[in-house]
């Protein structure tokens, strides 16, 4: 049988790369979104993946929707946390709402999600569950206190529950994407990107996201059962840990 994969925020940008890569190595995918969903719409019609509305930062809505998925298409195997936000601003000037929505949706939505599909996991003895936290989660960045706090909170619970995994089968890990290919990305001036960004990155260029998602799918494989608690980097060489 072939394996259930859920990835949160699936439909677009790297989520959508990540939805497809795991569908064309074999797995059944489900996609969560938050808000578009016309955009949600599309992505099933041209790809056939079920899509799913929830927000991640809503633990009730978590354990609803994963219930949702689980009737539809059977228990999840593989859990990809990609659902992420950006509330960006100097820390003088950040408001604790900015700090709350974006702790809630990237640090708590990955304990939301990965919490109700953990006893499944460790009763059918195998599980993967891949977070995408961030370069800057990794080196930190200006008006990011917020993001790179979350981030950095991803990585550190990673370590912690890869430990309590292992033994049951089930790996836990990290992809820390550095500056991607994104439509986020297009709205940055050229003159920022080509005299400001690219000189970062020791390759020259921006990742796409089909480069995040071959890394994610390698590590939701039966062939990575022994790595677990890591972080793969995929930033171009922008920062090296």
């Amino acid at each position: 049988m072939p394996r259930i994969a859920l990835v949160t925020g699936g439909s677009r940008g790297i989520g959508a790369a990540i939805s497809r890569a795991l569908q064309e190595a074999g797995c059944t995918v489900a996609a969560t979104y938050a808000g578009n969903d016309e955009k949600a719409a599309a992505f099933t019609a041209e790809t056939g993946i079920k899509t799913y509305k929830w927000d991640v930062a809503d633990y009730d809505a978590c354990v609803a929707g994963i219930a949702r998925v689980e009737e539809d298409l059977g228990p999840v195997d593989i859990l990809v946390n990609n659902a992420g936000i950006t509330r960006d601003a100097p820390f003088h000037k950040m408001t604790p709402q900015q700090w709350k929505e974006v702790m809630d949706t990237n640090l708590s939505g990955v304990f939301n999600m990965t919490h109700p599909v953990w006893p499944g996991m460790r009763a059918r003895k195998f599980g993967r569950v891949i977070t995408i936290s961030s370069i800057n989660g990794q080196k930190g960045q200006f008006a990011q206190a917020n993001y790179a706090a979350a981030k950095a909170g991803d990585i550190g619970f990673t370590k912690a529950l890869a430990q309590e995994g292992a033994r049951a089968g089930i790996t836990v890990n990290v992809v820390a994407p550095g500056y991607i290919n994104t439509e986020m990305m297009s709205t940055i001036p050229d003159k920022v990107m080509n005299e400001v960004i690219l000189p970062q990155i020791p390759v020259g260029r921006l990742g796409e996201a089909e480069e995040i998602a071959r890394c994610v799918t390698f590590l939701a494989s039966d062939e990575a059962g022994f790595i677990t608690g890591s972080t793969l980097t995929a930033n171009g060489g922008q920062y090296l840990t």
